[in-house]
């Protein structure tokens, strides 16, 4: 079957609710106009007939024709959909302001449409008028149903009181809240709660995430695994299991939890397992670890552009991170050394600056050094932990910066004019802005030219200028060129002359990018060293 495209094909979307095609999942959703629900395509209720379905692209354009969520298949736990394009410009326009409401940070309007509309550049009434064209909705239509669909995940997933749900999901009042419930959906929050049946979890919330196969969960937790930092973070393999500290600031205060995220491939889902303490920020912590494990990532669409050149490569995804500070911050600390390396660092780095934090989980005790704490300390404390000068006025700059509010590194910040920041800050060049452009703007386009270990997996190191040999070569990979790096890092890219790709889950945690030089520092750097990701 032919992957979907943005104009539904009928057929093509009956085909795959009939099969319950996981691939599809979050692509498309179902409408039945017998019982007024709509569904995922991977609903295990009985197929409905073809004369009673109505394909919608996104679940606010049912909600609009007035149908109502499925309570048992569960739509807010459909992947979302990545927000890229390369079609015309009110195209590109809509995407890019559905990409932004998906972020958590819109759930409680952020200065509403007004703001939205300035931040891309144009008028509120255009971006309404251009909105509705390509989508079919409102914006408003469209996070009110995002707003609703995060309340009703929490609410079927947790026992947190209603009155935080609303909250958490961005309603003003209880009363807005309850009155927006009964409209779309026909019941009141308790109504819907009782139905769930929650289960009650040891310590705790516990949460569902969606994901579309295929998905290689050995290759993703090999990767973290090989960078796991003692105390911050610990990866159980054969588990499917990743477990960590983190601290999340919302609202001007600070909450430090942990959580565990454990892999269950048979069912596409990973399960969440998060700490009394973050439960207030858990519709951010959710879309954090989504970004994490690359959980909205659409194999279909990738593989449509890059399987020619990469082969066998479906399932693999790129890595992201809860803490956009953290990862800048491990960036630096890999530059011209080995994964072990800069792990050392990482960990010396905390022992020193970390905060403990007591938790329930073996081996993980203690949070990553936040960015006010690191940017009061001294360079040479830096210094004795082994880090040279270059890094260490890098990391200041970095923690300053995000300290004091300047730099934003999450994947709702801007990302021309945060990779032009980035660059502009000493120890940091184009390799590192295009590395967490990556992984913490989680942009799928990126592609550091410069990278030697990606030239040779290319083929194109002998070549007279290797980075514009990249890029060309490149150019066919758009907008997928992130994803094309990583298979390219994990050795599956189609031999090129005398190359051969060995291919296999280990070579991506193992391998690890070959960056030119960074940025111009108070000591020069050579032209092209050898590093691994960090």
């Amino acid at each position: 079957m032919a992957p979907l495209t943005d104009d539904l094909q009928p057929d093509a979307c009956w085909h795959a609710l009939r099969s319950r095609d996981a691939r599809f999942d979050g692509c498309f959703f179902t409408a039945v106009t017998s019982t007024g629900i709509y569904c995922r395509p991977v609903c295990r209720a009985r197929t409905p007939r073809r004369e009673n379905c109505r394909f919608f692209r996104h679940a606010a354009q049912a909600e609009r024709a007035g149908f109502r969520p499925c309570l048992r298949c569960r739509p807010e736990l459909a992947p979302q959909a990545l927000w890229w394009s390369s079609q015309d410009a009110p195209a590109i326009l809509a995407r890019e302001a559905a990409r932004l409401l998906d972020q958590p940070e819109a759930l409680s309007g952020g200065g509403g449409m007004p703001a939205l509309a300035a931040r891309l550049g144009v008028s509120d009434r255009h971006l309404r008028r251009v909105f509705e064209a390509e989508l079919g909705v409102s914006p408003l239509q469209y996070l009110q149903t995002r707003r609703l669909l995060t309340a009703k995940q929490l609410l079927a997933d947790t026992r947190l009181p209603v009155t935080q749900v609303a909250a958490l999901s961005g309603f003003a009042s209880l009363r807005r809240f309850n009155a927006a419930f009964v409209q779309h959906y026909g019941l009141n929050p308790t109504q819907l709660r009782r139905e769930g049946h929650a289960p009650e979890p040891a310590c705790g919330a516990a949460v569902r995430l969606g994901l579309r196969p295929p998905y290689d969960v050995r290759a993703m937790l090999a990767f973290f695994a090989r960078r796991a930092i003692d105390g911050v973070e610990r990866v159980d393999a054969d588990a499917g299991l990743l477990a960590r500290t983190l601290a999340v600031q919302a609202q001007g205060r600070v909450h430090a939890g942990w959580f565990e995220a454990r892999f269950v491939p048979e069912r596409h889902l990973l399960l969440l397992r998060v700490a009394d303490a973050l439960t207030p920020v858990l519709p951010q912590l959710i879309a954090r670890v989504r970004a994490t494990f690359d959980l909205d990532a659409d194999p279909q669409a990738i593989s449509a552009v890059l399987a020619a050149d990469f082969p066998d490569s479906d399932g693999l995804r790129v890595p992201g991170g809860p803490c956009g500070f953290e990862l800048a911050v491990r960036a630096v600390l890999g530059q011209q050394v080995t994964v072990a390396a800069a792990r050392t660092l990482a960990a010396r780095l905390v022992e020193h600056f970390g905060e403990p934090l007591p938790t329930p989980l073996a081996g993980v005790q203690r949070l990553f050094p936040a960015a006010p704490v690191l940017a009061g300390v001294p360079a040479e404390a830096l210094g004795a932990l082994g880090i040279v000068r270059q890094r260490q006025a890098a990391i200041l700059a970095l923690a300053q910066a995000v300290a004091q509010e300047r730099l934003v590194l999450s994947a709702a910040a801007p990302r021309e004019a945060t990779l032009a920041q980035l660059q502009a800050m000493p120890g940091i060049g184009a390799w590192t802005a295009q590395y967490l452009a990556m992984r913490v703007l989680r942009w799928p386009d990126a592609f550091p030219a410069g990278d030697v270990a990606l030239q040779q997996a290319l083929g194109v190191r002998d070549a007279p200028h290797p980075a514009r040999a990249a890029t060309a070569r490149a150019e066919a990979w758009r907008p997928w060129r992130s994803y094309a790096v990583l298979r390219a890092w994990a050795g599956r890219a189609r031999p090129t002359g005398d190359l051969a790709a060995p291919g296999a889950a280990d070579a991506l945690a193992a391998a690890g990018p070959i960056a030119a030089a960074p940025a111009p520092a108070p000591a020069p750097a050579p032209a092209a060293v050898r590093i691994q990701a960090p």
